[in-house]
């Protein structure tokens, strides 16, 4: 079982910079694919970015198309803590992020691949 734990969320303005992280329980930290995904209000939940675990060849980072330049995921094993560097924010990233862990994925795009997810952070972006 792993749990999740994410913070960093808040009010920031438009251009403005958030730093989430999610803090994970458990041995195996290492070895799990680690992703993030938000909703906004009346939204379904949407994939923001991933960072997969390729065995030997170490990890793969990998973000959506509209956050792609502006935000970067980013884990620290030794902490067993993966992070979200959001900049330039926008009123569209006005969400609640979450974070998600999964130990087999495939591309890790859809949150049906995922086996575990926190409690989400409330991201708020004022113009």
């Amino acid at each position: 079982q792993v749990q999740l734990v994410e913070s960093g969320g808040g009010l920031v303005q438009t251009g403005g910079s958030l730093r989430l992280s999610c803090a994970a329980s458990g041995r195996t930290f290492s070895s799990l694919h680690m992703g993030w995904f938000r909703q906004a209000p009346g939204k379904e939940r949407e994939f923001v970015a991933v960072i997969r675990w390729t065995g030997g060849i170490g990890y793969i980072a990998d973000c959506a198309d509209s956050v792609k330049g502006r935000f970067t995921i980013s884990r620290d094993n030794a902490k067993n803590t993966v992070y979200l560097q959001m900049n330039s924010l926008k009123s569209e990233d006005t969400a609640v992020y979450y974070c998600a862990a999964g130990r087999r994925i495939g591309a890790g795009y859809a949150a049906s691949e995922y086996d575990y997810w926190g409690q989400g952070t409330q991201v708020t972006v004022s113009s």
